[in-house]
């Protein structure tokens, strides 16, 4: 049986800061939590984003492991994993660093995402070989 999480995350609004340049999120969108145990999910909405949602885990620790998906100005589906890690400010509020990779799309990419300061940059990761059959 898993530890019921420590954190909680229900009723939470997120605003992100920046983005990396292969990100779509922007200091215009906002994420709505919602948290039942571990299972956390969360829409989210502005700039770049028409609608958006994600669907998650929470650990004991407060880790999120998530997958996101949104529909982007550019008419565009786009989906992806993320790993969120979260940090308690003096102020009480909660500061989530975020290991994200589109699945879907031209281009995979990996940066972190801190809701109180900049993204890092973003890197592409390689594509595998195809397997001979």
């Amino acid at each position: 049986m898993e530890k019921k999480p420590n954190w909680s995350y229900n009723d939470k609004r997120f605003r992100s800061v920046s983005n990396s340049n292969t990100g779509e999120v922007s200091e215009a969108t906002t994420f709505h939590y919602h948290q039942n145990g571990q299972v956390i999910s969360a829409q989210y909405e502005g700039g770049n984003i028409k609608k958006g949602n994600l669907l998650g885990k929470v650990a004991a620790d407060g880790t999120i492991r998530m997958s996101y998906q949104h529909w982007n100005q550019a008419d565009e589906f786009r989906a992806g994993i993320c790993t969120s890690t979260p940090e308690l400010l003096p102020n009480g509020k909660i500061r989530l660093h975020e290991s994200w990779e589109w699945t879907n799309g031209i281009l995979n990419t990996t940066s972190n995402l801190d809701y109180g300061t900049k993204f890092s940059t973003p890197r592409q990761i390689p594509s595998k070989p195809k397997s001979k059959h």
